[in-house]
């Protein structure tokens, strides 16, 4: 082949190869687009992006964006946000948002917000459309014991200004939760809760219970209300059902102790009558000591076998007769 042929060939290969590498590694049509968008960004500032590991469309769509809205951002605070891994373009339509919507809302703030995990844009759409939070039932108990239960419906507003921060949701209903368990514990009687369930709204706005949240309280309202359990009646059958269990476990102690008492008492006879026995087994010695030391004589011995035959036969009329009676 004629060498005249093949150098133009290499020369055309190496500026293809050339151009390929160029529309690869720098975005080009990235860059024309923005220019004729009307945003003035160099093309070594795109090939800054790519060394930097950022995604030039993640930064310059955004920008575009941006600046036909009118508001004034640069490279440097979206390349720099996409570096600390947030949103670039949830923040810029937050920011679009904000600035039709007449909020003061600035980059910064609106950044911080996206680092800190809260989506700006949905933040900023609830600023201009507050949104509702709907309570499950909360049980409370009146005064006079009754049971009631209450369901409200609270409308919020993101507040911008302590979106970083601040509670979410969850505390905003315990709060309410709280709010309404205490009114309703303050009330002598469950039916002036049901004729005016507009109280648990005022006393529960009064608390101030969005300090310190990301949201602001524009209304509380009870959507349902109903009549749950009688407590107090509960309370007292439980504490009457105590009582008797106390009262029957005391019964039962005293009927122990006296079933004690009863058998310490038969014990102390039994002991009594082994003591008579005892005694009783004494009596002839101490006769026949008697008669050894002629301290008594044979008459007078006679004399003793007469008492107690005379004692033996008396105690027997005396069982005939009671028995006689019994029979009678």
């Amino acid at each position: 082949m004629n060498q005249d042929i093949i150098v133009p060939i290499i020369i055309a290969a190496v500026i293809l190869i050339a151009l390929i590498i160029l529309f690869t590694f720098v975005p080009v049509a990235l860059w024309i687009s923005a220019l004729a968008a009307g945003v003035r960004i160099s093309i070594f500032t795109l090939v800054g992006m790519r060394l930097r590991r950022v995604i030039p469309s993640r930064v310059i769509n955004p920008l575009i964006k941006a600046h036909k809205a009118g508001l004034k951002v640069d490279t440097n605070q979206l390349e720099s946000h996409y570096l600390a891994g947030g949103n670039v373009d949830r923040v810029v339509n937050a920011l679009i948002a904000a600035h039709r919507a007449n909020i003061e809302l600035p980059f910064e703030r609106s950044a911080a917000i996206d680092l800190a995990g809260r989506d700006v844009l949905e933040a900023v759409q609830m600023s201009v459309n507050p949104k509702v939070i709907e309570t499950p039932f909360i049980s409370g108990v009146a005064i006079d014991g009754i049971e009631v239960k209450a369901k409200a419906r609270i409308t919020v507003r993101a507040n911008i200004d302590r979106l970083v921060g601040g509670a979410g949701e969850d505390t905003i209903i315990a709060r309410v939760g709280e709010g309404i368990v205490s009114t309703i514990g303050s009330s002598k009687n469950h039916k002036n809760v049901l004729e005016n369930p507009d109280k648990i709204s005022h006393n529960v706005l009064e608390r101030g219970l969005d300090s310190g949240t990301a949201f602001e309280i524009l209304s509380i309202d009870i959507a349902d209300i109903d009549i749950g359990k009688n407590i107090g009646a509960m309370l007292q059958t439980d504490q009457a059902e105590a009582d008797k269990n106390i009262a029957q476990a005391k019964a039962e102690e005293r009927r122990a102790m006296a079933v004690a008492q009863e058998q310490e008492n038969l014990a102390r006879v039994q002991e009594m009558r082994a003591k008579v026995v005892e005694a009783e087994a004494e009596v002839p010695l101490a006769l026949a000591e008697a008669l050894r030391s002629g301290n008594m004589g044979v008459m007078d011995y006679m004399n003793y076998q007469n008492i107690n035959a005379d004692t033996t036969m008396r105690d027997s009329i005396g069982d005939l007769s009671n028995g006689e009676e019994e029979e009678r």
